[in-house]
């Protein structure tokens, strides 16, 4: 598994307007890790924190997890 698996369901994510919505609406990693699951990407939260490069947009995530994964 590797940030790669990340980046792809960020992309999908921002391509399917009722996937975005539903990774808007998760407030928790485990939310994020079980929608991303749903749709057929297997993620390893560790890759999700920093000191990795974050993979997902602000404007992608709940205001909860911006701060959790982009340190904003």
């Amino acid at each position: 598994m590797s940030i790669k698996v990340i980046k792809e369901f960020s992309d999908k994510a921002k391509t399917e307007p009722e996937l975005k919505e539903k990774l808007k609406a998760c407030l928790k990693i485990r939310e994020l890790i079980t929608l991303a699951k749903e749709v057929g990407f297997d993620i390893d939260e560790v890759l999700l924190y920093p000191p990795n490069e974050p993979q997902f947009t602000e404007d992608q995530l709940s205001e909860k997890l911006v701060k959790a994964l982009l340190r904003a």
